[in-house]
């Protein structure tokens, strides 16, 4: 899925449009975007008219800056003579002048509530929609994309488009607008000193280029020795990273690591004030000198009587002149931000169109009740068939040995099947075809007597159970972890579920007790404890079949023999499907199946194996001869 996108916020201009030449290329790309807005038309109609509105508002202050100087400061009588102050007069355009402020400032704070609650709305409305979608996509896509890459798209991309739903459209609409409006009062109030003021502009403008690049490459040099910071808290303050460098005694170089990148940092931060700094001063400059070379235009034209310049026409047109710097830089942006928009949605649009390679067929049904028979009048809910089953990962090399190959074989409700055999046999496999995790290329996989691709995918998982080797256990309390099965259990069923997985007795020793938290994946738990805790959650839920896939290969001898048992009591009355390393886990099992290089070599309970005394019985006597050491 190619490597996590950003919007480089800050950051040089060329990178930004590097960026967005990568994106992915989507049909229909803008009216896509348009449908997304469609649900707040009103919203956005009453915000393009409340742009429009404030930008032509924004000119008008000026011009009554020019009445107040020459009609209520400074009236001139019939003679050409200047007169004391005209209060009425002056009263009534600062009266104005004020109703113009007031009536702005409302209308923007209307519009700022509009565009934010429709941009936010949209935002947040996309980012459900991707993360539900990404939730029903297969397990596949998550094994050959990077967990960043993932969050990426939901936290950068999606992020990086709320600015642009906010701020972009009414940017570009009052910009646009504010500035064709000053230049239209500035011609009004003396095209002489238009010309000389769009003459200056564009060297103000250079230099605000030239300014803005410097601190945009210092800007993303910032950005990237912040994601080193980052990366570093993330690979050293994690529970695992901890405990490594613990190991190692490494937490010197870690912190000289961190120290020296800190360093960077600072470096990088006090040369961006900085530079920012100089641009507000150059700015200042410009500013400053734009209005004085006005007054000297303005005092030549007066003296060579080329115009009839007014002291209030001079006031007005410099404050024209100032509200239209501004804008015109932001405009000259507008071009990159809608490109950089149309990259985000592009990339957001990218993973909205992917389709789940697993999903219910027409007329998929729910799994049988528990009461359901077949034919012979033998219950059919926990049955388990392989017939002639092929399977290839979807990365597998095409022209290499699929993972699973004519592979046949029945479960019968009730029993308990042991899948054993070298390691990369496919073994584990055969635990994600059950549940339909992944798509059998060839064949057919049944469960209650009925093909897995003509059931109902939510049904068929909520009838299996899977406890693998690695735990996962949120941040948070026992309760909350085993109510993860079952949302709405209460106290007593968690406590016989506990009691079930023999967890029951360790928890009620804790202080807290259920409230326990268990820490991040669990590391304030012991291995065996974690282990328990994760049977206990399956029992909650109470599936029809169990699937354990090497449930104690990472625990210690004791702790497997406690596990161990738990799995055995968990296991009795329903089917259960074992992917076992340790061979003496499964003796007991009612049918074990030898997985050898994707085939099923042999099968039969422990006792007819050994006899037979192939692949079964040389794998168990190897164990037997080389005892595995405890691995905590």
């Amino acid at each position: 899925m190619g490597k996590p996108r950003t919007r480089i916020s800050g950051a040089d201009e060329s990178a930004q449009r590097a960026e967005n030449a990568e994106a992915p290329k989507i049909p229909h790309l803008m009216r896509r975007i348009a449908e997304l807005f469609a649900p707040h038309k009103g919203a956005l109609t009453a915000t393009i008219v409340l742009v429009l509105v404030g930008a032509a508002l924004s000119v008008i202050p000026p011009l009554l800056t020019e009445r107040a100087f020459d009609e209520g400061l400074f009236p001139v009588g019939a003679d050409g003579q200047v007169m004391g102050p005209n209060l009425p007069v002056l009263t009534t355009i600062v009266v104005a002048m004020l109703a113009v402020f007031i009536v702005s400032s409302l209308l923007g704070v209307w519009q700022t509530w509009l565009t934010a609650t429709v941009g936010n709305r949209v935002m947040g409305a996309l980012r459900v929609r991707m993360f539900t979608h990404l939730q029903r996509m297969e397990l596949s896509f998550f094994t050959r994309t990077k967990t960043g890459v993932i969050q990426s798209r939901l936290q950068n991309d999606v992020g990086g488009v709320a600015s642009v739903l906010t701020n972009t459209v009414s940017s570009v609409l009052g910009n646009t607008v504010t500035v064709l409006a000053a230049f239209v009062a500035m011609l009004l109030l003396n095209w002489q000193l238009t010309l000389i003021a769009l003459f200056l502009l564009p060297v103000m403008v250079i230099a605000q280029r030239r300014v803005g690049q410097v601190r945009a490459r210092i800007a993303a040099k910032t950005q990237e020795s912040l994601s080193e910071m980052t990366a570093i808290t993330q690979e050293t303050l994690s529970v695992s990273g901890i405990l490594l460098s613990k190991s190692f005694t490494r937490q010197r170089s870690e912190i000289a690591r961190y120290s020296d990148e800190n360093e960077n940092q600072i470096a990088l931060q006090v040369r961006q004030q900085m530079t920012g700094q100089w641009f507000f001063a150059m700015v200042g400059i410009f500013m400053s000198a734009i209005p004085a070379i006005v007054y000297l235009a303005s005092g030549w034209l007066i003296a060579g009587g080329t115009t009839d310049i007014s002291p209030g026409t001079i006031v007005a047109f410099t404050t024209v002149q100032a509200r239209l710097l501004f804008p015109l830089m932001a405009l000259m942006r507008v071009a990159l931000d809608l490109q950089t928009s149309g990259a985000l949605f592009a990339r957001i649009f990218e993973y909205l169109d992917l389709r789940p390679a697993i999903t219910d067929a027409p007329g998929a049904r729910p799994v049988p009740e528990a009461t359901a028979t077949d034919a012979a009048g033998r219950p059919i809910l926990g049955r388990v068939e392989f017939d002639r089953v092929a399977f290839r990962y979807p990365d597998a090399d095409h022209d290499g040995r699929p993972t699973l190959d004519d592979v046949s074989f029945t479960i019968e409700p009730g029993q308990y099947a042991a899948f054993v055999g070298p390691s990369g046999a496919g073994k584990t496999t055969v635990s994600y075809l059950v549940p339909r995790l992944y798509e059998a290329t060839g064949g057919a996989v049944r469960f209650a007597g009925v093909d897995v691709r003509d059931l109902e995918h939510e049904s068929l998982v909520s009838n299996i159970g899977i406890v693998s080797q690695e735990t996962y256990l949120f941040h948070a309390s026992i309760a909350e972890n085993l109510r993860y099965a079952k949302p709405e259990a209460s106290d007593e069923e968690l406590e016989a579920a506990a009691r079930a997985a023999n967890i029951h007795e360790t928890i009620a020793s804790f202080p807290e007790g259920y409230d326990t938290v268990v820490g991040e994946r669990g590391y304030r738990l012991s291995g065996g404890e974690k282990q328990r805790i994760a049977i206990a959650r399956v029992l909650l839920k109470d599936p029809a079949v169990l699937v354990l896939d090497e449930a104690t290969s990472a625990l210690d001898t004791i702790s497997e023999r406690v596990v161990q048992a738990a799995l055995d009591d968990a296991s009795r009355g329903r089917t259960t499907i074992a992917i076992a390393h340790r061979l003496s886990t499964v003796v007991s099992a009612d049918v074990i199946f030898v997985v050898v290089a994707g085939r099923i070599a042999e099968r039969g309970t422990h006792a007819e194996l050994i006899a037979q005394g192939g692949v079964y019985a040389s794998l168990y006597r190897e164990q037997a001869e080389r005892p595995e050491v405890p691995t905590a």
